[in-house]
């Protein structure tokens, strides 16, 4: 029996080493520091409200768009950054970011077109572009021993005739950066210049820590007209299993979107969109206490990494926190982190496998830092044992 067309190109990138490391952790009690999601829940006023949802009769399909009471309230969500969207026309709920990502580059991309993506990059991207018919060219992100930077020679250097679109994440997963002004206003540069469509996951923008500010790139000169804004609630509100997520564009691209996502799941996520509408008009509060707690679990992370012998990256955002190997006497990530369950119960992702390049990002590990107090304090303590 031949294989499915498109089992070359979707190659299992982070799922098979996230799987095995999570069932090697269970294996060893160790402490799982590898999955990027939160072990406690969003406000509780968000979730009466889904409770509430469910038990009077919102559970058929929602319109199209999403529901209108969401739409609404991510408009006047963007509009904190002096963006202006017309729930009506300029707004599509998602089944999470994940879709619009993929929704995007189906609608916006075609066969032989190239995607430009910043190395390291989220695991999805590359099975998106793919399943588009498009390649992708990776821009790695400078790395000199200190912050993960934006390099603009090498994302201009990365621009053939054939390049359409370009993803931007920023806040960055897997690295932590928050890409500065200067950094946004060299990929709007390389956009205006080349007529690109910038497609942005936002997922962390309320996730930003000490000076760092999230700056939409669509809020650049040039930028409103050629970008495709995504965000979620999953990361701001503690509910990445709500999987809610939108598009924000001007109507003709989101017009292309939504004729794309129509295909993939239709609508999803009925009851939960107006809990998700209740928390963007009245939870943002709830969320600056959560960045706080984050910041200071991302310190306490980074503490113990340093004390266990790891040269620690900065993060200004997300979830997470990379490290170095090599003072530790490792020159391959991926072999110190199968073995740290074993040694001493925690567990980590190699971010090679995020990237087209491995060997230039072989030495680094993440952790994330999104977990209970006691959980960290517990993982912190084990990795004491490595010093």
């Amino acid at each position: 029996m031949r294989e499915p067309v498109l089992v070359p190109r979707l190659r299992p990138f982070t799922s098979t080493i996230f799987a095995e490391m999570t069932a090697l952790a269970a294996r060893t009690g160790a402490v799982n520091l590898g999955q990027g999601f939160p072990d406690t829940d969003g406000p509780a006023a968000m979730l009466d409200a889904a409770k509430n949802a469910l038990v009077s009769g919102a559970n058929q399909y929602p319109p199209g768009p999403g529901r209108p009471e969401l739409r609404a309230a991510i408009a006047r969500h963007r509009a904190r950054y002096g963006l202006e969207f017309d729930p009506d026309s300029e707004i599509l709920v998602t089944t999470g970011a994940t879709e619009a990502i993929a929704a995007s580059l189906l609608a916006l991309t075609e066969p032989g077109d190239e995607v430009l993506v910043i190395e390291p990059y989220y695991d999805s991207y590359a099975a998106a572009v793919a399943m588009a018919g498009a390649s992708r060219r990776a821009v790695p992100l400078a790395s000199d021993g200190g912050r993960f930077a934006m390099d603009p020679a090498a994302l201009r250097a990365a621009v053939t005739p054939r390049t359409r679109a370009i993803l931007v994440n920023s806040p960055h997963n897997p690295t932590g950066t928050v890409f500065t002004r200067a950094e946004l206003a060299a990929i709007a540069e390389v956009c205006t210049e080349h007529d690109l469509i910038a497609i942005t996951d936002e997922v962390y923008e309320h996730l930003v820590y000490d000076d760092a500010e999230h700056i939409p790139l669509a809020t650049l000169p040039g930028m409103a007209e050629r970008t495709v804004s995504i965000s979620s609630a999953g990361k701001t509100f503690n509910c990445t299993g709500w999987k809610i997520g939108w598009v924000c564009a001007r109507p003709e691209l989101v017009g292309a979107v939504r004729a794309a996502k129509q295909f993939l799941t239709f609508v999803s996520g009925g009851p939960l969109q107006p809990a998700v509408a209740h928390a963007l008009e009245h939870e943002l509060d709830w969320v600056e206490q959560l960045r706080t707690s984050l910041a200071g679990k991302r310190d306490r992370l980074s503490a113990g990494l340093a004390a266990a012998g790891f040269a620690v990256r900065p993060s200004a955002g997300t979830y997470f926190v990379c490290a170095d190997v090599r003072p530790l006497g490792f020159t391959d990530a991926a072999e110190l982190a199968w073995q740290l369950p074993e040694r001493i119960g925690v567990a980590a992702v190699p971010v090679h496998v995020f990237t087209d390049h491995p060997d230039e990002w072989k030495h680094v590990l993440r952790f994330a830092f999104c977990k209970q107090d006691d959980v960290l304090e517990e993982a912190v303590d084990r990795l004491h044992k490595l010093g």
